[in-house]
């Protein structure tokens, strides 16, 4: 009797371990994707999908999301464009200045998130941030149009365009202006490159 009552004890004991590795498991992603997928739709009809990776940068892939099911890069702009080095977008004023109003962790190497090991080349989306504080991302994001491995670990790379090369191409050839902020630095766009929605395909 001892023996049968050690051995469903010793049962019921394996089916719980069983149970609780399986629902780690299962809460390591909030998505039903592995990578979920977002369509940047520009004005002129061009579109570029994302596809993004919580397994680098949970908090910041959430944020992109979350930001973008509630509609707040519809009707935005790329406003700050370098040919060869990225594209820039998400700020609400226009010019660098702006934000959702809510700041994220800096999920880079510098900032002790040391599991990110996305690097800064061709197609990558990484997030903005102010250069004196790793903290300070809101909405702000750009997509690289070459590579740049020096951002690598300073800045919380999240995600690759998997279609669209052709409208992130045409993005960087936009003609551009002097920068108020940084007279040196040609990268506001003549003529706006606004975006007219950013949909959350799979997650």
């Amino acid at each position: 009797m001892i023996g049968r009552t050690n051995t469903k004890f010793l049962a019921i004991i394996l089916i719980c371990l069983i149970t609780a590795v399986f629902t780690v498991g299962c809460n390591k992603s909030k998505y039903s994707v592995k990578h979920p997928k977002v369509q940047i739709e520009m004005e002129d009809g061009g579109k570029m999908i994302l596809e993004l990776y919580p397994e680098y940068a949970p908090e910041t892939v959430d944020n992109f999301i979350t930001l973008a099911e509630e509609g707040f890069y519809d009707g935005l702009t790329f406003h700050r464009i370098i040919k060869g080095f990225m594209i820039q977008g998400g700020d609400p004023n226009g010019d660098g200045t702006g934000g959702s109003g809510k700041t994220i962790k800096g999920e880079f190497a510098n900032n002790g998130f040391t599991k990110n090991k996305l690097s800064h080349t061709r197609g990558v989306i990484s997030m903005a941030r102010k250069s004196n504080d790793p903290n300070s991302a809101t909405s702000q994001f750009f997509i690289m149009h070459g590579d740049a491995p020096y951002l690598d670990g300073d800045y919380a790379a999240f995600g690759k365009l998997i279609e669209g090369y052709d409208v992130l191409d045409k993005i960087a050839n936009t003609p551009v202006d002097p920068n108020p902020s940084n007279p040196t630095e040609l990268s506001v766009p003549k003529e706006e490159v606004r975006i007219k929605t950013v949909t959350v395909l799979e997650k």
